[in-house]
């Protein structure tokens, strides 16, 4: 997560989290973290490239880019096409609609949801067409593209990922996306996925845990930095920074976070949360620990009891 940890620390991560044997990584992409106690923002594409060249082995992904205001279409197109040159082909697309916690400083007005959805449609169509290579030219709804290319077209074509939470992102999911990403294990989001044209594609859950050997201190982190999640797409795409979201969550108590996120050192409780996505019909899950300074002895932790239990699922 760039929103709890610095640049140089985000890359240690990675790279701990490959020898720790990790199947994947991701990476969110933010302006602002979701709290003040969460610290940090950088940018994300400068990290992946550190990343891309501090690793050899684990793939790499934006969970998510918003394509449609921060950045234009056919500037993440570039961006997207120069990571995986630099990574060797482990690079991963994953978008989505966005929030406004991270699209306002732009100074853009924030979209209502269906115009949110009809953007990332257009900007996904952009893309896929510049990763085919040639110039693209292109006058939307929402966007103008002239003469664009890609000079450096990288051979293994950037795979695209949509994050979706309803029956329209489903939608453009299954029609333009190579892989789907969500936040909750909710089997009827992959079944739209499915008859939109996602039959047999990748399929991403997300799931935050919080690790410590102190079960109270780790719920005492996740309702500090992370008590944000529990309040629903609807809310959390809309608040404008990190003291309305601070507002928003003021009656939010630490018991309300520890349902919705595994807490403390009791694999079981690790693997079952993950079960309910597995379940479900994904085929990947991100797990995002919680707490910039607790990344490195959570991968530990991993790497001896985590993975080899969750191999067995």
């Amino acid at each position: 997560m760039t929103e709890q940890a610095g640049p140089r620390s985000l890359v240690e991560h990675v790279v701990a989290a490959e020898g720790a044997g990790f199947d994947f990584s991701v990476t969110s992409d933010h302006y602002f973290p979701w709290l003040e106690s969460q610290g940090h923002a950088p940018y994300a594409w400068s990290v992946l490239g550190a990343a891309a060249r501090a690793t050899s082995s684990i793939p790499l992904m934006t969970y998510v880019t918003c394509p449609t205001q921060r950045y234009h279409p056919a500037v993440v197109a570039q961006k997207a096409a120069t990571l995986q040159d630099l990574s060797e082909g482990r690079f991963r697309l994953g978008l989505g609609s966005g929030e406004n916690l991270n699209e306002h400083v732009v100074g853009m007005r924030w979209p209502t949801a269906s115009v949110r959805l009809d953007m990332l449609e257009e900007a996904v169509e952009i893309i896929a067409a510049l990763f085919d290579g040639g110039c693209v030219s292109h006058r939307g709804r929402h966007f103008a593209v002239d003469r664009a290319r890609l000079w450096d077209l990288p051979t293994a074509r950037v795979p695209i990922g949509v994050a979706v939470s309803g029956r329209r992102s489903c939608e453009i999911a299954g029609r333009l996306a190579d892989l789907v990403i969500a936040t909750e294990p909710k089997r009827e989001l992959l079944a739209a996925f499915d008859r939109f044209g996602g039959t047999g594609k990748p399929r991403m859950g997300q799931l935050p845990v919080c690790y410590d050997e102190d079960r109270d201190a780790a719920v005492e982190r996740a309702h500090d930095q992370f008590r944000w999640s529990v309040g629903g797409w609807k809310v959390n795409s809309q608040l404008p920074d990190p003291a309305a979201f601070a507002q928003a969550t003021t009656y939010v108590r630490p018991e309300d976070v520890a349902k919705a996120v595994p807490c403390g050192n009791d694999t079981e409780e690790f693997v079952d949360a993950v079960r309910s996505f597995t379940n479900a019909g994904f085929t990947d899950v991100a797990l995002v620990q919680i707490g910039g300074e607790h990344q490195q002895p959570f991968l530990r932790w991993a790497e001896r009891k985590l993975l080899p239990a969750l191999r067995e699922l």
